[in-house]
């Protein structure tokens, strides 16, 4: 099984919750999932534990706002990104898309790991627990598939003039 990288520092992060409130504050992603808790840590330097079946979305960003929306929910043309086109649906009837990983293993576990159609907005990536969704269709496979050389799967060529 894949293992990721561990992270040992915390992230500016925006919680949007179900019941529409947010948080803001440093998180470490390594747990992400992992647990049905999240631990944040404010911007004021205080602790607050939030259960993951309340969680809506974890939005890893550059800066904090006071405003924070999300720029765009869906994107202008076929995105560009590897990976799978996906649209997400809440269980609130809010909708998004993005980019997931074509790895179906990053996909069985507790939930997915998107990354938004503006690149350039403030979102770097979004964390979505699998309790706040209600539908996830793949709209495209974007980018190649990468095969591996079969390595004695075929004969070689044979060589002109006794080489």
């Amino acid at each position: 099984m894949k293992k990721r990288a561990t992270s040992t520092t915390h992230k500016k992060v925006v919680v949007l919750l179900l019941d529409r409130s947010r948080e803001q504050g440093f998180l470490n992603p390594a747990g992400l999932g992992g647990a049905a808790t999240i631990e944040i840590l404010t911007r004021e330097g205080e602790y607050h534990t939030l259960d993951l079946a309340k969680v809506k979305s974890i939005h890893f960003v550059r800066d904090f706002t006071d405003d924070f929306q999300l720029e765009r929910k869906a994107f202008l043309s076929r995105p560009k990104l590897d990976g799978l086109w996906v649209r997400l649906r809440f269980r609130d009837d809010d909708d998004l898309e993005g980019i997931v990983s074509n790895d179906l293993l990053d996909l069985l576990e507790n939930g997915v790991r998107l990354t938004p159609p503006d690149l350039h907005g403030n979102s770097l990536w979004v964390f979505i627990p699998r309790s706040a969704l209600t539908e996830m269709k793949v709209l495209g496979v974007v980018g190649i598939a990468r095969r591996r050389p079969a390595a004695a799967a075929a004969p070689s060529q044979p060589k002109l003039f006794n080489e």
